[in-house]
């Protein structure tokens, strides 16, 4: 499996965690730092493109942005399972011709999400209630690709997550951690009331991301393509 991180403060969190414990090997491409990717993007059983501080349109200040869409793009028309993680999820939106633009509102903090009634049957979000408490950082919205299916929508945001064949997309951050809410809001004034928030839902975000996480990595080793009835 391998990580696209665009950014040194957002890791992959949780999901090492789950790749290490399910005995899967987890190599990580730095875009940032001009890594290249390691090895072809076919050999991996999942491409993971994480989230970021950037816009997924500016090409000019980060060029990497244009060439990881076309490579996506390419695991995508492979049937390649592969998930993106808010920035990661606009990367596959727009590498699928669908329009990436600013949300309705500014999502930041724990909020709750609702799974569609198809996404409520997606074998990505099997096993969880139709409402979900999760992380939220961003200000763009992914537009639905053609021939994909909504699977979450939140009060502020219309746009949570979405499946194309085998490619998923979520806005909200499923690999949040301690860790990752420690590095995000370490100068924030807000850094105290977030833990406390993150605290009080810990558990909850753990079954959660568990399962989601899981439930990924099932579909990504029988490397076949869901259809949604």
């Amino acid at each position: 499996m391998m990580a696209i991180m665009h950014d040194e403060g957002e890791g992959p969190g949780t999901l090492e965690d789950q790749v290490r414990a399910a005995g899967g090997e987890l190599l990580i491409a730095r875009r940032f730092e001009g890594d290249p990717f390691p090895g072809r993007l076919e050999d991996y059983d999942l491409v993971v493109s994480l989230g970021g501080p950037m816009n997924v349109y500016e090409d000019r200040l980060y060029p990497f942005l244009k060439e990881e869409a076309d490579c996506l793009g390419e695991a995508i028309e492979r049937d390649q399972p592969v998930l993106g993680i808010c920035l990661g999820s606009q990367l596959i939106a727009r590498a699928l011709g669908a329009e990436v633009k600013k949300s309705p509102a500014r999502e930041l903090g724990f909020g709750e999400v609702k799974l569609t009634a198809v996404g409520w049957r997606d074998p990505l979000f099997r096993g969880l209630p139709r409402r979900l408490t999760v992380f939220q950082w961003h200000e763009d919205m992914f537009e639905v690709p053609r021939g994909g299916a909504l699977l979450a929508s939140s009060e502020l945001c219309p746009h949570q997550a979405f499946r194309y064949k085998n490619a998923l997309g979520l806005q909200f951050h499923v690999e949040v951690d301690e860790a990752l809410i420690t590095e995000w809001f370490s100068y924030s004034r807000e850094k105290y009331s977030v833990m406390k928030r993150y605290q009080e839902l810990k558990h909850d975000l753990a079954r959660e991301s568990q399962t989601i996480l899981q439930n990924l990595l099932r579909v990504a080793g029988g490397r076949k393509t869901i259809q949604h009835n």
